[in-house]
């Protein structure tokens, strides 16, 4: 299956909270959307490994997405080395997505930036023939995405664009609540982290809504761009 978009995060849930609200756009345009968790998220202060696969696919449904793969690399202790490049390579070599979605280029999680920097080399590398991957022990042919967007997460990046996720801000709060475990639930007995807060899962709708007052639209997600970010004409900008 080709991808047109395939969106990666470091830990299940990263994608949600990124760009939740644009893939469901996207897919809503006829689009087909995949996501790639790198871990399992097990390093988690709440929930488990296990309950995080389960809220996984309960989300990727609410988002309507046609794959969603796991890596399983060790959650905090991944590395950008050739063992975890190559796996993600063969990933991109088998849907072979014109678009890469991945994590903030800074952020306060370091998995964030490192998971940011790992997808970004192996998007490149991907599309040097002379590197050799199989995919059920067929050779698979190179192939470089032509864009790679960073979405952006704790931190309030300036992004080098925007898009407007009016419409769809609500369908990115649902597949986000599908990680109830990690979320804010006044009942839980877990333990509280920086993302359990009831701010934290308001903070979803009001940055949102400040990006989309800043270019005159309800809601917006934004992104960091890698490259020049060109349009065809004025007529594409509002």
């Amino acid at each position: 299956m080709k991808l047109d978009i395939l969106a990666i995060g470091a830990h299940p849930d990263d994608v949600e909270l990124g760009c939740g609200a644009t893939i469901a756009k996207e897919i809503a345009l006829g689009k087909k959307v995949g996501i790639l968790d790198l871990t399992r998220g097990e390093l988690g202060t709440r929930g488990s490994a296990e309950i995080r696969d389960n809220e996984a696919t309960k989300a990727a449904k609410i988002l309507g997405v046609s794959i969603r793969e796991n890596l399983q690399f060790a959650d905090g202790f991944f590395e950008n080395n050739k063992e975890h490049q190559l796996e993600i390579i063969e990933i991109i070599r088998k849907y072979q997505p014109d678009i890469v979605l991945c994590n903030a280029i800074d952020d306060r999680h370091i998995d964030h930036p490192k998971g940011s920097k790992l997808v970004s080399d192996a998007c490149f590398l991907s599309g040097l023939r002379k590197i050799e991957t199989f995919y059920k022990a067929t050779l698979q042919n190179a192939w470089r995405p032509k864009q790679v967007y960073h979405y952006i997460q704790w931190k309030n990046l300036e992004p080098d664009f925007v898009v407007d996720v009016t419409g769809y801000i609500d369908v990115k709060l649902n597949a986000v609540k599908a990680y109830s475990s990690q979320f804010y639930d006044p009942k839980s007995k877990e333990p509280s982290s920086p993302i359990s807060s009831k701010n934290f899962l308001d903070s979803i709708i009001y940055r949102a809504q400040d990006l989309g007052r800043l270019v005159g639209t309800e809601y917006a997600e934004g992104f960091n761009s890698e490259r020049y970010v060109a349009v065809k004409s004025f007529d594409d900008l509002f």
